[in-house]
């Protein structure tokens, strides 16, 4: 009964729970940053700076505006973290079956992973501040614009795979590997929408310093603005983890340590796509990114599906 327990509370804590998460998060914050500054011709950060960033931000007095909401200035950034982290156990890691695994939470995770998005514009929202209030409702019209689209590419490669498990998905493809080749549009579509999801270039519209100061966290300081970049920094763990179970599920059935380093460079290789993505481009206005990912990422996500489903009916 104790035993049990305790490898639960590893699992949660430890590996492949917080602690991993946030050390992963600040790694890959650390590899984004120096991969973008290199396409810039740039130095970039020292190793440790996301870690330094961390400690000075958890080191300063959390600073709460008068006229704020102040209970719920202080809960989103723990709910937000929570979320974030809660969906990392649903992914499959170091083989086809996740630590927690059943039939539909591929939907589950992709909830999840919408609550952080809706906790920087509550923050923002309650912050009473102009700037964070703008940022806030860019936040918000920025979901409706990529998110759709996002959700679309990822479910795709389910309808193939006939689940809604990432397990599932992962296990089909794993006996299946050249079918993983007909979700290629997906995986294009997956990446643009997640420079959204993550307010990377050329869509961190909410919080653009030369408009709008901060944007959402504007009123943010000390713990709490701690706790928002590590959500941020977990967010793109768990969404590049993600991204490479569902469209680069190739070698889960090797050894689980091999599977681990292969499952790292996966991960590298989406976070180098969203580095050169985002080095690529100049930032949007919010009307601009909307009508792009509906003109653009949406018709494409709709036709991954119809791939799929037709690619379902001709090769079951």
């Amino acid at each position: 009964m104790v035993e049990p327990l305790l490898w639960s509370l590893f699992y949660i804590l430890v590996f492949p729970g917080f602690l991993f998460l946030a050390a992963g998060g600040l790694v890959v914050e650390y590899v984004d940053r120096k991969l973008y500054a290199r396409f810039q011709n740039r130095m970039g950060p020292p190793f440790l700076q996301p870690l330094a960033d961390f400690i000075k931000l958890v080191a300063k007095e959390d600073l709460i505006p008068e006229s704020a909401d102040k209970l719920m200035f202080k809960a989103v950034p723990l709910v937000a973290l929570a979320a974030a982290t809660a969906s990392f156990f649903y992914v499959p890691l170091w083989g086809a079956k996740a630590l927690f695994s059943f039939e539909g939470d591929a939907v589950i995770v992709l909830y999840l992973l919408t609550i952080p998005t809706l906790c920087f514009f509550l923050g923002g929202w309650f912050s009473t501040s102009l700037f964070a209030t703008f940022g806030a409702v860019r936040t918000l019209t920025q979901l409706f614009a990529y998110e759709v689209p996002l959700f679309m590419a990822i479910l795709s490669p389910a309808v193939l795979a006939g689940s809604w498990s990432l397990s599932g998905i992962a296990a089909y493809y794993q006996l299946h590997p050249l079918h993983a080749l007909l979700n290629l549009p997906g995986f294009a579509v997956a990446i643009v929408a997640l420079l959204g999801k993550l307010e990377k270039v050329p869509f961190d519209i909410p919080e653009a310093e030369t408009e709008i100061v901060g944007g959402t966290f504007t009123e943010y300081s000390g713990r709490l603005l701690a706790f928002f970049r590590l959500t941020i920094d977990v967010e793109a763990v768990v969404t590049a983890s993600l991204v490479a179970a569902v469209f680069l599920p190739w070698g889960m059935d090797l050894h689980p340590a091999a599977v681990l380093g292969l499952y790292l460079v996966k991960v590298g290789v989406v976070v180098f796509l969203l580095a050169l993505a985002r080095s690529i481009f100049a930032r949007l206005r919010i009307e601009q990114m909307v009508e792009f990912c509906w003109k653009w990422l949406a018709p494409a996500a709709l036709a991954q599906i119809l791939i799929s489903v037709v690619a379902s009916g001709v090769l079951r």
